[in-house]
This record gives structure tokens, sequence and C-alpha cells, in this order.
């Protein structure tokens, strides 16, 4: 049996998706690598407003820092663990403890198979509209498919398999494809990560923003996480006033100077200063430096400089991310 939600926001579906598996009679309890789980099978979510990325009923509210650095991370197709194991500090217990990730998306969508994929699906898309070939793989069957002996080859095997895009009337539309997704620990997040990817692979293509349609295979909560769902609040989302669409030469050096930010911002307070210093006198646009912002006012606070991270968070212009900021900043201040 499949279900499908479809919603405005990241917000109203996840909401959806979180009273659906608590609900529906085809939710079967099964004990899975991280403990007991509800799960549900195939499960299809369309989200109409790919720019309002953000889930603020999950509580404690998701870690914008984290997702937004996690995004950049992923864009600039790396796989070294430090930077997002700085941003949280939960993350090995999932991934492992290596250098490296070993399913680090970017990564395998721009490096791993031998070529850029995101490139070459700009490249193709320019000049081929209509091409159904677009195809963006992560999941390689001879690195992730289990041992003869059904052991998993890693900690870290890669939950999201597929990227497909396709453009309609204008528009660019993302199908994501899940083999699995925890509603609590994971999914936030990952919209996060791909409703990114597809926001600035619009604004390279000159083109406007379709639904964004996230398909999963295996969809579940643990109950380890129980308690924290219970306290979920149906909270209206802040609107995301921002975009990131910029043409690819501009795009990529904004994300250029935020690679590098995030990467500083994990030294020390020091080179957080320097990057907040280049980040005030350079030219970044309104979007971008929001979310340089957030990343350097999450850096200060884990190097103690709450002052600092304070005046960060007074630079960040966009609600949206302010909001989410500030609840972060709030709970590990007091």
């Amino acid at each position: 049996m499949a279900h499908f939600i479809q919603a405005h926001t990241a917000n109203e579906a996840w909401l959806k998706a979180l009273d659906l598996i608590r609900k529906s009679p085809a939710a079967v309890v099964l004990d899975g690598r991280g403990g007991r789980t509800t799960e549900l099978l195939h499960l299809t979510m369309t989200i109409e407003d790919p720019r309002q990325r953000w889930v603020f009923a999950r509580q404690p509210v998701i870690n914008p820092a984290f997702a937004l650095a996690e995004a950049v991370w992923i864009l600039s197709g790396r796989n070294d663990s430090g930077v997002l194991n700085f941003f949280n500090r939960d993350l090995s217990k999932y991934a492992g403890c290596e250098e490296t990730f070993y399913g680090a998306y970017g990564h395998r969508l721009r490096s791993k198979h031998g070529f850029d994929q995101l490139e070459r699906a700009y490249q193709t898309l320019m000049v081929n509209t209509s091409s159904r070939q677009v195809v963006l793989q992560i999941w390689d069957a001879e690195s992730d498919l289990p041992n003869v002996g059904g052991t998993p080859r890693s900690e870290d095997i890669p939950c999201n398999t597929q990227s497909i895009l396709r453009i309609q009337n204008g528009k660019l539309y993302w199908l994501q494809i899940m083999r699995s997704n925890d509603i609590y620990r994971g999914l936030p997040y990952n919209i996060v990560q791909f409703t990114t990817l597809h926001e600035v692979l619009a604004g390279w293509l000159g083109l406007d923003l379709g639904h964004y349609t996230h398909v999963v295979n295996c969809f579940h909560y643990y109950h380890s996480d129980l308690e924290k769902l219970e306290r979920t609040t149906n909270l209206v989302a802040v609107p995301n006033n921002d975009t990131l669409f910029l043409p690819k030469n501009e795009s990529d050096l904004a994300f250029d100077f935020l690679n590098r930010a995030i990467t500083g911002a994990a030294e020390n307070i020091q080179t957080v200063n320097t990057f907040a210093q280049q980040l005030d006198s350079g030219k970044l646009p309104a979007a971008f430096k929001n979310i340089g912002n957030v990343v350097l006012a999450e850096a200060a606070r884990r190097h103690q400089g709450y002052k600092l991270a304070a005046h960060r968070l007074s630079l960040v212009k966009n609600p949206c991310l302010h909001h989410l900021e500030e609840k972060c900043l709030e709970r590990f201040m007091k």
C-alpha cells in the first residue's frame, strides 16, 4: 500500500507525515539497526514550494547552522568528516568515526563516479530542456550492497539513492528517492539538503522552481524518539523569504566563500572573527550573508564566544533563519 502527502511547505508535509505514521493501520513495529522502530512502506511526499524547506514543528528545533553547513558541504563535493562533526556532535553515532564519510552525498555527486554529475546535469539541461535522462546517482551497487553474509559494507551507507530532474513549462522539478528515512532525525535535514540543491540548480539554469517530491521506501521513527515526537507542536512556519537563485559563476563564487567559512569557523574563535569580517566587507547577496551569519553564530557559540554569537545572529535578516537559530542558541546558552 502506497501513501501520498501533498503540502505547500515542508513543515506542513512533516506534520502530515507524522500524523500518517502514527495512525496508519499499515504501520508495523520492527527491530532495526538503531533499535525498535515503527515503519511504513512507500511514502511519497510533495512540497509545492521547495523554498519553504524548514520544519518548525519538530521539538527541539532542528539546528539550522548544521543543516546549512551540510548543504554547503554537499554542494562543495566534500567527504571529510571534521566540519560536520563540529556542527553536529552526534553525527558520528550514525555515520562512523572515520576521517571521511563513506556515503558522502557531495563526493558521490561531484567526483566519485569519475565526473561531476551536477555539472553534467546543468550542461545537459541548458541545451536540452526536454531531456528525461538526467538522473543523479548516489547509490553505488558495487560499494553499497551488503556483503554476502548480509552485513553492511559500512556504518554510513547512503539513505538517499537517486535524484531525478525534469523541466516542464519553464520550471525545474526534483524527484528525490530514499531507501530509508527517519522522520525525526533525518527527514527535516534531508529536505533542506536536496531542496537547496534543487533551488541552486534552478538558479544556474534560470528556471522557476517546480515542486519537490520525496519518495521513501522505508519511512520510520525510532521508539527512543517517541518522547520527543510527543512534544511536537502544530506551529506555522515562518516564511523563508531568501532566494538562492544566481547564475552559475556567481553561485560558485558564493558557495566557495561559504565552504571556506564553514571550514574556518570549525577551527577556533579567531577564524570565526576573520570570516565574520570578510562576510561584512564582502559583496555576497543577502541570502548568502544570512547563511554565513547563521553558521558563524553557531560556530561562535560552540567556541564559547557568546557575545559574538549574539551579534552574528542580530545580522541575520531572514526571519525564518533568525527564528530557528535564535531558538537553537537559547537552548544551549541558558
